[in-house]
């Protein structure tokens, strides 16, 4: 019987969660990207977790050097990178070890069965073989041997055998390109383009997809394919982009807005040098990218190039914003306009440097010596990483102040698509008339803001020095006068605070007061928003609200507050949030805090709201 006849029951789902995983040199990012690629392509929804090993260069086959990519995909419904997995793909034993707890009995295995020697077993701790000693028998096991398939499939490619078996992830992603109906043409074009100085091992890549999919499809092991719901998404032309990516086109987008150059300075950091890498790649004359020595020198670079009159940002994580704290000080006392991306990922110090947290908060808030009061805005998805980016480059230049973007790992390496706005739907960037030559002071204040001009050399009339010392009100002379450091220190201050003007009014999910608000901020707002919709269908009255803006709060934060009996903070730290709340309202919010390296998901802040509703 041709297996290419055979009729396979196709079945429709509203989404689902797959997970690769496998050593780090399997190149389980690399198939991850391709398969969220191609379900972008297929019109579905989705929603990325890229989940690198901690130890750079860990043992082949060992626990530590797991490397994994978990996708969720389907209809709008998908908020997250899903909480469980419905499908694991796993290249050695270890990628089983590590992940077979986050599986759901009935859950399916595909496994490479060839990858399943005495040798692997040993280093992932297994005594015998689990694909055959019957401990997973509660799950759907399709055992596949991949990598002698894959050397069939390239006997005449004429690659070494290394090169051979390193193609093997992408015979695994072509039998799942097979199971959920993806079209194999955009990946065929994205190999080609990847590996199209070495047409040897672009072709045999492809060829390893083809058979991977035809696999599938001769092979009576799947008894049935699957099709994912569509989402229903507005018109547009769309890219699926990183929190990273999406990041650095919010840069460019500001500095094309305000017509003025950007500059970006900075110094490689896990997980932030994606963004120095997007922006090299576009270097031109309206973007310049400099890779400074160290943290301290990129970011006294960034204040340099504000004080040039071009929009200057920077990104770093953790670590990294430690060193700049200094200079982000200069930039404060200088009142001058900057962007400072944070991709906040697990401390402290070295900590997990490729896992994820939101830790940072504090440290953007209240992390600089003297009273140093500056923005802090948080993005929510990694689409949303643009939006608020760009927000950032906005007060940045209406208020003279650096603003802080914190973003972290999931967010940053995660992937959603976006649909790249109109121009007309671009805020506006308003750069205040400066002041006459004859009249012009440097810290003369304008009237609403606050902000002094942004006046910068070579602009004749306007010359002015300016420095860490403190300056005199209005002239910008260097004093000592202990009335004028306390009149300055105020209007610093009174300035971050004006932002709040801004902030538009807090949107609520749900009755507008009540018994409980669930009230999140940064990268927990796709896993509040699925918690939410499972509440409700269970019947539950709860509330829900999410923030962007960490300094100044929005206005109306602290009413919202009172109208509910119980607040819970779902945050990925120990209740830094809570703690803001505390100090600014007086509440008594209550924390589901978790600091593993790995997000909070819908299931975790559910089980919180029956818990707190007692239900």
């Amino acid at each position: 019987m041709d297996g290419r006849n055979k009729t396979v029951d196709v079945r429709e789902l509203s989404s689902v969660t797959v997970r690769f995983a496998g050593d780090s040199g399997d190149g389980i990012q690399l198939v991850g990207s391709q398969f969220a690629n191609a379900t972008a392509v297929a019109g579905n929804d989705l929603s990325t977790l890229p989940d690198y090993p901690a130890e750079i260069r860990a043992p082949a086959g060992s626990l530590a050097g797991v490397s994994g990519f978990q996708i969720s995909f389907g209809d709008d419904s998908v908020m997250t990178p899903g909480n469980k997995p419905n499908v694991l793909v796993v290249l050695n034993p270890a990628a089983l070890a590590v992940n077979l707890a986050n599986l759901d009995k009935g859950s399916v295995i595909i496994a490479n069965s060839d990858a399943f020697a005495q040798a692997a077993l040993d280093k992932a701790g297994y005594k015998t073989n689990p694909l055959e000693d019957g401990s997973l028998d509660n799950y759907r096991v399709i055992a596949v041997p991949a990598t002698a398939l894959t050397e069939n499939a390239l006997r005449d490619s004429g690659l070494q055998k290394p090169q051979v078996l390193k193609c093997k992830n992408f015979y695994m992603l072509g039998i799942m390109f097979w199971m959920y109906g993806l079209p194999l043409g955009p990946t065929k074009e994205r190999i080609n383009a990847k590996f199209g100085k070495i047409p040897g091992l672009a072709e045999a890549n492809v060829r390893a997809l083809e058979a991977g999919y035809d696999y599938a499809e001769t092979t009576e092991l799947f008894d049935a394919r699957f099709q994912t719901r569509k989402s229903a998404v507005a018109p547009g032309k769309y890219r699926n982009l990183t929190g990273n990516e999406a990041a650095a086109y919010a840069l460019i987008t500001a500095a094309k807005l305000l017509k003025k150059k950007l500059f970006y300075g900075s110094y490689p950091i896990t997980p932030a040098s994606e963004i120095l890498h997007t922006l090299s790649k576009h270097r031109a004359n309206d973007v310049v990218v400099f890779q400074a020595e160290d943290e301290i020198a990129a970011m006294c670079a960034t204040v340099g190039a504000a004080f040039a009159g071009e929009l200057a940002a920077t990104g770093t994580s953790g670590p990294g914003l430690s060193l700049k704290i200094e200079a982000i000080g200069l930039g404060v006392i200088t009142e001058l306009p900057m962007v400072i991306v944070n991709v906040q990922r697990g401390g402290p110090s070295t900590g997990l440097p490729t896992k994820t947290e939101q830790s940072d908060l504090l440290q953007a808030v209240f992390g600089r010596h003297g009273e140093s009061p500056l923005a802090v805005l948080a993005a929510s998805s990694p689409a949303d990483c643009f939006t608020t980016t760009l927000e950032a480059a906005r007060l940045a230049v209406k208020y003279m102040t650096p603003v802080i973007v914190l973003s972290n790992s999931y967010l940053s390496n995660g992937s959603e698509p976006f649909r790249i706005p109109k121009l007309s739907e671009l805020p506006k960037f308003d750069l205040p008339p400066l002041p006459a030559p004859e009249v012009f002071k440097p810290y003369q204040r304008d009237p609403v803001t606050l902000a002094r001009p942004w006046a910068w050399p070579g602009l004749k009339g306007y010359e002015h020095r300016i420095g860490g010392l403190e300056k005199a009100e209005g002239t910008g002379a260097i004093s000592y006068d202990p009335e004028n450091h306390q009149k300055m220190t105020d209007i610093r201050a009174a300035k971050i605070a004006g932002i709040a003007r801004e902030i538009p009014p807090t949107r609520l999910n749900g009755p507008e007061a009540g018994e409980l608000l669930v009230l999140g901020w940064g990268s927990t707002y796709g896993a509040i928003t699925e918690a939410m919709g499972e509440a409700r269908k269970a019947g539950l009255t709860v509330s829900s609200a999410h923030i962007r803006n960490l300094w100044p709060l929005p206005p109306d934060l602290g009413a919202i507050l009172k109208r509910f009996r119980r607040v819970l903070v779902p945050e990925e730290n120990t209740g830094q949030l809570r703690l803001l709340l505390r100090s600014e309202y007086l509440a008594e919010p209550i924390g589901l805090n978790k600091v593993q390296g790995q997000p909070l998901n819908s299931d975790e802040i559910l089980a919180k709201i029956r818990e707190v509703l007692g239900k």
